[in-house]
């Protein structure tokens, strides 16, 4: 959605974004997903083809340092850590849509205050000699 020029509705704007950055409950950021493993047993059941595997169960995972890691999930906290990690996205469009707005605020306040150019005039040169001191050998 295109920003508004008018610098009310920015403001206003602003403020809605702020009020809703205020009442930003838990964070988690990563992603949470239903996950099947095998557990490379050669006589388990998981090692038949078309076995999906052992699960499913709930993980969390995320970059860290650069590195992907995975927390098991209790039963029990999945729903919380839905919401932990949906806020934590929610945060990160918040944030990014109220840095438009404010960039835009700041670029139709700074046109307000841009004087107008005057003429250019003839452009005066200043002497380019050197003066020359008393220790001089010139």
């Amino acid at each position: 959605m295109p920003l508004s020029s008018n610098p009310i509705d920015l403001l206003a704007r602003r403020d809605a974004l702020c009020h809703a950055l205020a009442n930003i409950g838990e964070l988690r950021p990563g992603s949470l997903k239903l996950r099947y493993r095998k557990c490379g047993k050669a006589n388990c059941r998981c090692a038949r083809p078309g076995d999906p595997g052992h699960g499913p169960k709930w993980v969390l995972s995320r970059l860290v340092k650069g590195r992907m890691r995975t927390w098991a999930i209790p039963d029990h906290a999945v729903e919380r850590t839905q919401r932990q990690v949906d806020q934590c996205r929610r945060l990160r469009q918040l944030t990014q849509e109220l840095i438009e707005v404010s960039g835009r605020l700041c670029e139709l306040q700074l046109a307000e205050q841009t004087p107008a150019r005057p003429e250019k005039k003839g452009a005066s040169r200043a002497s380019s000699r050197r003066r020359l001191g008393p220790n001089s050998n010139a």
